[in-house]
């Protein structure tokens, strides 16, 4: 694998720019409180926090071998909900007017699980590694953001059928990560 950043990265970086630390911890207190307890937008919220916690896992592996092991599970978390928003919140969001934000949400995933895969190549003990993992955190912390700033809370407010919502994304996360 070639030690510099793809042709991928390297667009994603450019029409992605980081957000800060502070922005997204607003998005993230905003959206909560718009959330109500067991909805499907706590479990979304909920995910996002094992997200967040599975990158610091990555971060804090020393070896190769615990390195495979955080990044597995970090590739578990990230399909198991990204499936679920693609199968349940996703169309949600275009049905209810935001066709636009849908499409753009399941493009940064599509392009996220490229670059996981892209990952997967790398040899854990190189510095390659942690770049890769470094690029694929900014670009799922920026669309965790942009959920939790504005398409889910417009989800939130204009989506049709909240409790089928809650079930059906609970029951397609399940499925991959329970």
């Amino acid at each position: 694998m070639e030690a510099s950043l793809s042709v991928i990265d390297k667009v994603l970086g450019a029409v992605t720019p980081p957000v800060s630390e502070d922005k997204r911890a607003e998005a993230t207190a905003n959206a909560r409180a718009a959330a109500d307890s067991g909805d499907w937008l706590s479990l979304a919220l909920d995910h996002h926090d094992l997200i967040r916690a599975a990158f610091q896992s990555c971060r804090n592996a020393e070896s190769a071998a615990d390195r495979k092991v955080a990044m597995r599970t970090l590739a578990t978390v990230l399909n198991g909900h990204s499936l679920a928003e693609e199968v349940v919140l996703y169309p949600a969001l275009a049905q209810c007017g935001e066709k636009i934000h849908a499409g753009h949400a399941y493009t940064e995933q599509t392009t996220a699980k490229m670059q996981m895969a892209e990952w997967e190549n790398i040899a854990p003990s190189t510095p390659e590694w942690k770049d890769k993992l470094d690029h694929i955190e900014g670009a799922v912390l920026t669309h965790i953001y942009e959920e939790e700033s504005s398409w889910f809370l417009k989800l939130k407010e204009k989506g049709e059928r909240q409790a089928h919502l809650t079930d059906r994304f609970r029951e397609e996360f399940e499925r991959y990560y329970g």
